[in-house]
């Protein structure tokens, strides 16, 4: 069967809607207290547990990159041309969004809902009120690892290619172990954008740093990949 356009579209929309429908869910729905809940540990790696499956589900159409984040990495790795990312990115929002929605219309059903949809953020809005520095610094970071690791895995002369879906889904689970604290982690703008747009307010207004910085991480982690790590094979004279 030939993989179209179309066809890798409509991948990275659906894996997207998954990725936020039920990462983000299970912070909304089966909640953070750990004693009623699955808590933060659970809620890792229902975000870790949604890429595996995507990745198992569509990787073979469109790469499973779910994740504006990666798509722009793979462009500057010279791995993915930019026409190709930008159909890739708008499908990765588009998915966002309908998960955010659906998200929404299942967790209004209970009549103590508040209205939050997994949004990320910083200061006040920080999980656990870590500041504008410390949600910059980590998103960056977290982000540089996270395409490290997907770069590795998805490597040419990586002789464990198969595994690579299992080795991305748990380095997302240690990143939102470690990052849930700091702003609920994003790593990825669609998944930060999705909830953000129909929450609005703060939410909203602080969506900048979870676009601007993951995409920061990504193309930071193809240089050091491309320079330092995989530097391409060198004819010699």
């Amino acid at each position: 069967m030939k993989v179209t356009a179309v066809s890798k579209f409509f991948a990275e929309l659906i894996g997207t809607m998954v990725l936020v429908l039920m990462g983000c869910g299970s912070a909304v729905i089966a909640g953070a207290d750990g004693t009623t809940g699955v808590g933060l540990l659970g809620i890792a790696f229902a975000f870790g547990l949604s890429v595996v499956a995507m990745a198992y589900a569509i990787g073979h159409i469109s790469g499973c990159h779910i994740n504006p984040a990666i798509s722009i990495a793979m462009v500057a790795a010279g791995r993915m041309k930019a026409g190709e990312a930008a159909y890739y990115i708008l499908a990765q929002i588009i998915g966002a969004i309908i998960g955010a929605a659906i998200l929404s219309l299942i967790a209004s059903g209970k009549a103590e809902y508040l209205g939050g949809l997994g949004q990320n953020g910083y200061g006040d809005f920080s999980p656990q009120k870590y500041t504008l520095q410390s949600g910059l610094i980590a998103e960056i970071i977290f982000t540089f690892i996270f395409l490290l690791v997907i770069l590795g895995s998805t490597s040419t002369k990586n002789i464990n290619g198969g595994f690579a879906g299992l080795s991305i889904g748990l380095s997302l689970v240690l990143i939102h172990i470690v990052g849930i604290p700091i702003t609920g982690v994003s790593v990825n703008p669609a998944r930060s954008i999705g909830p953000a747009l129909l929450k609005g307010g703060e939410a909203l207004s602080q969506v900048w740093l979870f676009i601007v910085a993951p995409i920061a991480g990504a193309i930071l982690a193809a240089i050091v990949w491309s320079l330092l790590l995989e530097r391409p094979d060198r004819k010699t004279a």
